[in-house]
């Protein structure tokens, strides 16, 4: 009885600690995860529409409400690994574990606006030097025609984001031996080096200027 008891408990003990880890890598039901200390840490950027960064580079903070949860959670990982370079976002990111990076992926990809509507399946008609810049590119191939809908969740929706922050991360993907700036992406890194700044910029001007699916959601810092 004795040695059946004890393996009751330990048995209970390791159900409650897998149930501690889940709640605590999952956002809450009832919203409440604003007020986590982990979601602090971000909502004074990516919380405040049209906030603007200005080193390394000056461009709008991305939105990041409603973008795919393994998306965000490879972001993360690339900054914690620096193949993605960015002072602060390393930063943020070398705090995280594996749990608190999914976490706040989950609270972003689910924080979106009680009236947000899905992106249209087909966007607006690029211009024909952009559609053509586009097809080189192969961009539908991986973002989806409506460059909201990628083929693989750890690909970014990018339709509607902020053109500005769109352009520097194309250029981001081809910087190197830069101590702020650069993407270790050898597939994006290939397809960049295909433009110059302005074919970049023009096509970020175009799928900037899309119906999206993402958003900045203002939050108290205090609740």
């Amino acid at each position: 009885m004795t040695k059946t008891l004890a393996l009751s408990l330990a048995l209970a003990g390791s159900l409650a600690t897998a149930a501690a880890h889940a709640q605590s890598a999952a956002p809450s039901s009832t919203g409440a995860t604003a007020g986590d200390s982990r979601v602090a840490m971000c909502i004074g950027c990516h919380s405040i529409p049209g906030y603007q960064a200005s080193f390394p580079q000056v461009y709008k903070v991305p939105m990041i409400s409603g973008q795919s949860q393994k998306y965000l959670e490879a972001a993360l990982q690339a900054y914690r690994k620096g193949e993605r370079k960015h002072s602060t976002m390393q930063g943020v990111a070398a705090s995280l574990g594996d749990q608190d990076i999914a976490f706040l992926s989950a609270h972003y990809a689910q924080q979106v606006p009680a009236e947000a509507a899905p992106a249209p399946a087909t966007p607006a008609e690029a211009p024909r030097n952009v559609a053509a810049l586009l097809t080189k590119g192969a961009c539908v191939s991986c973002h989806g025609a409506n460059f909201s809908k990628p083929i693989d969740p750890s690909y970014p929706k990018i339709a509607g984001q902020y053109a500005d922050y769109l352009f520097a991360s194309l250029k981001a993907y081809r910087t190197e031996n830069n101590a702020s700036v650069g993407r270790a992406n050898p597939i994006m890194g290939g397809i960049v080096r295909q433009f110059s700044n302005a074919e970049l910029k023009a096509m970020a001007d175009y799928i900037g200027a899309l119906p999206g699916e993402l958003y900045t959601v203002p939050q108290a810092r205090f609740r």
